[in-house]
């Protein structure tokens, strides 16, 4: 397994497989990669002949105030697992490889509308930052396929929209969301819960599934469901900033003969801000 810090070395390996004929897929990454990172990598292995994992915190996605400084930095132990998991290369740039002219002094790619409700409203610029440097990583390794989770069910969206929008000859992957025992939703972020929170942070996802079920047997009053849910995380320690109810399709607000609907949540507990989902196809 190869580690790479500049375009010019990730370009190189991308080109001279190219010319052996070898598909390459892309999974962008933070690093302090957990079983849910490796479920992209083994997805990405199926998919294709080259398997490139980005391990790059993005400044430009993080609002003043929000913790850049102190989300963990793992190259070490992530590339220890990377090659337990058959990764042909990291491409671990510094910030001023991917923002040659600053931070201040950048081109910025905007997805309208979708990024700019939920997680967009409460991270404002966030998804902005995520949609231009998940092109400019698209725009450096140039792969046939990229994998990402669908933890986070909007920033999947924008990524498809965008490479829908702007034509890019790409293959955007979701997978599903790889869950702790008690149902968490494994996320580099869970490092920051305490042992009690672990276990308090289990009743999002339950929380989750007890909305879907009411769906599922016919209720259809979505300010009611989504009330229900605010409160039943809040009674238990949780400080939401949303839980809502959306169609899968477009994340507008629902209708009652819209069949494909996804329930999206985001709440802190102590120092983590924990997100969610769960997809329901009504009959």
């Amino acid at each position: 397994m190869q580690t790479v810090h500049t375009i010019a070395d990730l370009r190189a390996a991308v080109a001279q497989w190219r010319s052996a004929g070898d598909r390459v897929a892309l999974v962008p990454t933070m690093g302090h990669l957990h079983e849910g990172h490796l479920r992209l990598v083994d997805r990405a292995r199926e998919l294709a002949d080259r398997v490139i994992v980005s391990i790059f915190v993005n400044p430009m996605q993080f609002a003043p105030g929000e913790d850049f400084d102190r989300y963990p930095r793992t190259l070490e132990a992530d590339s220890r697992q990377l090659i337990k998991r058959d990764t042909d290369l990291i491409f671990a740039p510094a910030v001023n490889e991917v923002y040659p002219n600053g931070l201040d002094e950048r081109t910025k790619v905007v997805v309208p509308g979708l990024s700019y409700v939920l997680c967009g409203e409460f991270r404002p610029g966030h998804f902005v930052g995520v949609a231009t440097v998940v092109t400019k990583l698209l725009n450096m390794a140039q792969p046939d396929v990229a994998v990402f989770g669908s933890k986070d069910f909007q920033q999947l969206m924008v990524i498809c929209w965008m490479v829908t929008d702007l034509c890019m000859p790409i293959e955007i992957e979701g997978v599903t969301t790889v869950r702790e025992e008690n149902g968490l939703a494994m996320s580099s972020r869970n490092a920051y819960l305490t042992e009690k929170e672990r276990d308090t942070a289990a009743r999002l996802f339950q929380t989750l599934q007890q909305t879907a079920d009411r769906l599922q047997a016919g209720e259809k009053n979505f300010p009611s469901l989504e009330s229900d849910g605010l409160e039943a995380l809040e009674s238990v320690g949780f400080e939401p900033d949303y839980f809502t109810v959306r169609r899968a399709t477009d994340l507008a607000q629902p209708k009652a003969a819209d069949r494909k609907l996804v329930i999206l949540v985001a709440a802190y507990l102590g120092n983590a801000r924990l997100i969610d989902n769960l997809e329901v196809t009504l009959s």
